[in-house]
């Protein structure tokens, strides 16, 4: 396994993280990125993210099979180009491939003089088509060459949990390979030689759809145990109780079936809106995606009506909001559950007080004047009420640090807090 030379374009969040594992593998890898400062880190074996595992694979590799450049000279000497550049949602939901476009005009413009074959790995999730009609246009106008002749393409589909990417790319359940063409296929394919799992070998547009339809099918798992359990919660029954029954059944497996708060993260409500907007394009309207949506949008939204049931107007009473991240071990605030209660209680003219181990700088510029604190114990002190919204374990030990509150309320969207006795406990579905 290993000694291919590989480009990365986009050292964010999947380009870091596939970097870092690729040259774990043996192979020698180029980040490329525009952010030069980020570039430098790397280079000095800083990573860009934190995720578990990823500042060892950093510093054991940066400077030996692992480097970074802010050009794209690496490309033509490269065996395969992963693209691994965001596609965030535009406000109808469709996704904005202007970084795809540039990314594909740069490569192409690097293999206009390339003899050596050359395969273009689309690892950025974009919607099915977006390969075939986006990408391999763009690159054979700049490149002034032929896809399937003289380059290959290839889509890619990551599978990575945030605070697990590093373990889950090193131990897949599953390898997905587009590929334009056999040749395409395989070369990209010599990349995972090795790993014990699954290898799916498919066409493009079905591989772009493999990785929507499994980020939607996990979503619509949420959104089902969160619209069970908002019936749980009006009849007085322990929704995690009747889940896990639930999910010993082996065609259902208890995997997302927590309710809570909802989803956030970079992936779900971004791909969810996306596999909307494209459906709609399509002529079809996809219910049961919008419902999915619908039900996520509104359990934040029902953690704020429970406070309100419990303290009445939030006008100048002071609120402990309990974790930032989207989800534990990460600093990624996108899409945090944390930001639309955050807004209600703003716009109600509630003071927030906020802890989270990780998120706090991230938070700051979308919220800059809430208060935010080192620790959960100094968010909770004087409080009127806090609100969990995060499922850090540090979060499941909470119990004196409760007692330096004004009123002990606590609602809890996440099922987290072990220690209720003393206090005013709510959960959100249970």
């Amino acid at each position: 396994m290993g000694d291919s030379s590989i480009s990365i374009i986009g050292a964010g969040y999947v380009g870091a993280v596939t970097a870092a594992c690729l040259a774990e593998l043996g192979h020698n890898v180029c980040c490329i990125d525009v952010d030069a400062e980020k570039v430098d880190n790397i280079n000095a074996g800083i990573p860009p993210i934190h995720e578990e595992g990823l500042e060892e694979l950093f510093q054991k590799h940066a400077g030996k099979m692992l480097v970074a450049a802010t050009d794209y000279t690496s490309v033509a000497d490269s065996d395969v180009s992963f693209i691994c550049v965001g596609t965030p949602s535009a406000q109808d939901g469709e996704i904005d491939l202007s970084v795809i476009k540039t990314a594909s005009k740069s490569i192409g413009i690097s293999l206009r003089n390339n003899e050596k074959y050359h395969v273009i790995a689309v690892k950025s999730t974009v919607v099915p088509e977006t390969t075939q009609n986006v990408v391999i246009p763009i690159v054979e106008e700049y490149s002034q060459k032929r896809a399937g002749t003289d380059f290959g393409v290839a889509v890619n589909p990551e599978f990575l949990r945030e605070g697990r990417a590093v373990h889950d790319f090193m131990n897949p359940d599953r390898i997905v390979i587009g590929e334009l063409d056999k040749r395409s296929g395989g070369v990209v394919a010599q990349l995972y030689e090795g790993f014990d799992c699954p290898l799916i070998r498919t066409g493009l547009k079905t591989a772009e759809m493999i990785k929507y339809a499994s980020n939607a099918f996990l979503a619509t798992k949420i959104s089902f145990a969160n619209e069970i359990g908002n019936i749980c919660k009006e009849l007085g029954i322990d929704t995690y109780e009747v889940m896990h029954a639930v999910g010993l059944d082996h065609r259902i497996s208890p995997s997302f079936l927590r309710a809570g708060a909802g989803f956030g993260g970079s992936c779900f409500p971004k791909d969810m809106r996306a596999l909307i907007h494209k459906a709609e394009e399509l002529g079809y309207r996809p219910k049961l995606l919008r419902s999915v949506m619908d039900v996520n949008e509104g359990q934040p939204k029902r953690m704020i009506r429970l406070l309100e049931r419990k303290l009445g107007n939030l006008s100048g009473r002071k609120i402990a909001v309990l974790g930032l991240a989207f989800k534990n071990d990460t600093d990624d605030i996108r899409e945090s559950r944390a930001i639309p209660v955050i807004h209600s209680l703003i716009e109600k003219k509630a003071i927030v007080s906020a802890y989270d181990p990780l998120a706090n700088e991230n938070m700051r510029p979308i919220f800059p004047n809430i208060r935010y604190h080192s620790s959960a114990k100094d968010a909770l002190k004087d409080v009127d009420a806090c609100l969990v919204m995060t499922e850090w374990d540090e979060f499941k030990k909470l119990g004196d640090e409760f007692k330096v509150m004004k009123n002990r309320i606590v609602i809890d969207g996440r099922n987290i807090i072990a220690f209720r006795e003393h206090i005013d406990y709510e959960g959100l579905c249970w």
